[in-house]
């Protein structure tokens, strides 16, 4: 762990103490670890499996899953770029480049005294206000080349973080238009006083009847789950917040837990009420760690008004508390099989299904699983009452929506509207001009193009959990997809065959495209490959892996014929070539000296 073994072992004593010795919180106890000592060592995680008993293996396989945890000696200052395709559109490939070369360090690498390491991670949510990066898990936006020497010089001056400039850590809410849910003048309180008036049972017809859809992208009816954990047989049920927003693109999540948490805890208490249960988690990504202390104090703030705890509101049985797990960087626990999976201490790897988790959720018990926004739309109709929610948007898509624009536009940002708006009237509103293209719902959603965006979004249309990323004519859209693909690649959790060989297939088919190797014979194999993911994938992460390539094809197909060498098969690698070095050394250049490529 680190020289005064005796301090460590104190120390660890008191974390595992504060998490009760229990296995399940083992993520927990293993980022609390790093935080303290910068990786989580061999020894520690010997203590840890030992303390928790529980096989060895399982600690150091739950260590080395998340992106976040290093069983080895990192660098003291942990930078990490944002790689998300819209950082990349503002610089940040420069801006690490020049900081590679102020610290003298490689990507990827630590620094030979041990002081920093530069590396680059997929998304940080921060899409609105990039480029950005996280040091020591620390979000800093609007980076520019004078704000990255700054961080250079602090660096090597080994500033603490705390000294740090404040306003390089200010994430903005960047509101630009509000709805439903944003303009709300909901109290602490409310909408539980509306629901007690109501009764348990009622408040399940209450949101059937409001045509609530779960607001993740999917919209399987709110209601239906509900009751279907209501109904499910135990005593012990839960309710659990899905707060890991790790789709490229999507950020509404981070400023509804920055000045809307009070409508999230809410919704999700009322949820306690509806289906029975005593316990509620809500599971925060990695990449907003910075609200934690902030969401417990709220959370603090609820119990002291009887809004959270025993006998809720004077209701004798009426007990339901929050706790907050905390994620460690990986994007596959945003489904929700993994989530569980994640936050029951283990490796985020998504589950079979059925069973599904409103019968078999968090600890194999009933579980009502939402994400953010869903637990506030719940709230609102439960207060406003389901004839009037349902009177807003459409008739299949009921309610609000909450937009998450980035890209080429001079206003990205947060934009509430009723379900229903077009595409052409979202970039009207956030300015764009010259669009090529958006991306609807992040890399698995749909790319449109300008013939498109009389589209409207919504259930009947286009399904979207909230990304909204806009390209105009300057972009190349093969880029584009060629960075969603790589993406994919890195946040495969490696569990099937299908997902972990076939995206690594199609981001090796796009770099050859790229290196100018590409020919007709690929592209034709992307779609091959699209069907063997669809059809054999474990989760849905393989099963769109292919969604950014077959879009941008069916539009902008000239982006990726431009590249092909050839209309006929060549192999990525070229043999001929790599000869080259034999015959400079022999002195030979003659035809003998060449393979022979010609058919004979």
């Amino acid at each position: 762990m680190s020289d005064n073994a005796g301090s460590n072992t104190a120390h660890l004593e008191t974390i595992l103490g504060c998490h009760d010795h229990d296995p399940g919180k083992l993520l927990q106890i293993l980022r609390e670890i790093q935080e303290q000592y910068g990786h989580i060592s061999p020894d520690a995680i010997t203590r840890i499996a030992s303390q928790l008993a529980i096989p060895r293996a399982r600690a150091e396989s739950v260590a080395s899953f998340y992106s976040f945890l290093h069983i080895k000696p990192d660098g003291a200052y942990r930078v990490l770029f944002s790689d998300n395709i819209t950082d990349r559109m503002l610089g940040s490939e420069e801006l690490m480049r020049r900081m590679c070369q102020q610290l003298w360090v490689e990507p990827g690498k630590v620094s030979e005294d041990g002081l920093v390491s530069i590396n680059t991670t997929s998304c940080t949510g921060m899409c609105d206000q990039g480029p950005a990066m996280l040091v020591n898990g620390r979000a800093i936006t609007r980076l520019t080349h004078q704000r990255v020497q700054e961080i250079g010089h602090l660096i090597r001056n080994r500033t603490p973080l705390a000294d740090w400039p404040a306003d390089f850590f200010r994430v903005d809410d960047n509101i630009r238009r509000k709805g439903l849910l944003l303009d709300n003048k909901l109290a602490p309180g409310d909408a539980l006083r509306a629901a007690l008036t109501l009764g348990a049972a009622n408040i399940v017809e209450a949101i059937k009847a409001s045509g609530l859809r779960g607001r993740g992208g999917a919209g399987f009816p709110t209601g239906l789950k509900w009751e279907a954990c209501r109904n499910a047989a135990g005593i012990t049920k839960h309710v659990v917040c899905n707060a890991d927003e790790g789709e490229p693109g999507t950020f509404k999540d981070r400023v509804l837990l920055t000045s809307y948490a009070d409508l999230v805890f809410e919704g999700m208490t009322l949820a306690a009420l509806a289906v029975g249960a005593q316990q509620g988690y809500l599971y925060l990504r990695g990449e907003y760690r910075y609200l934690l202390e902030p969401l417990q104090a709220i959370l603090q703030r609820r119990r002291d008004k009887n809004l959270l705890g025993e006998k809720i509101l004077g209701q004798p049985e009426f007990d339901f508390d929050i706790a907050i797990h905390l994620g460690a960087g990986a994007y596959i626990c945003g489904e929700e099989s993994a989530l569980i999976e994640s936050l029951e201490g283990k490796r985020g790897v998504p589950r079979n299904r059925p069973p599904f988790p409103v019968t078999h959720g968090y600890m194999q018990q009933p579980t009502a699983l939402d994400n953010v926004e869903t637990f506030c739309q719940a709230a609102l109709a439960i207060q406003m009452g389901a004839e009037k929610y349902k009177a807003i948007g459409t008739t299949k898509s009921t309610g609000s929506k909450l937009i998450s624009v980035s890209g080429d536009c001079p206003r990205p940002g947060i934009y509430e509207y009723p379900f229903g708006v077009s595409v052409r009237d979202v970039l009207q509103d956030c300015g764009a001009a010259n669009t090529r293209a958006v991306q609807i719902s992040g890399p698995s959603g749909i790319c449109i193009a300008e013939g498109e965006f009389g589209r409207k979004l919504g259930f009947e249309d286009l399904p979207t959990a909230g990304a909204f990323m806009v390209f105009d004519d300057s972009r190349d859209m093969f880029e584009v997809a060629r960075n969603f693909v790589h993406f994919f690649a890195h946040e495969s959790c490696g569990f099937c065959t299908p997902c972990r060989v076939g995206t690594s297939m199609l981001k090796q088919t796009m770099d050859k495209i790229a290196a100018g190797h590409g020919t007709s014979h690929d592209l034709n194999e992307v779609e091959n490959l699209d069907r063997v993911l669809q059809t054999s994938s474990h989760c849905g992460l393989g099963r769109t892996a292919c969604n950014p390539v077959l879009h941008t094809l069916k539009h902008f197909r000239p982006a990726y014929e431009n590249r092909l060498k050839s209309l006929d098969f060549e192999p990525a690698f070229d043999l001929d070539g790599a000869l080259a070095r034999a015959r400079q050394m022999t002195g030979r250049d003659d035809t003998g000296a060449h393979l022979n490529t010609e058919e004979t």
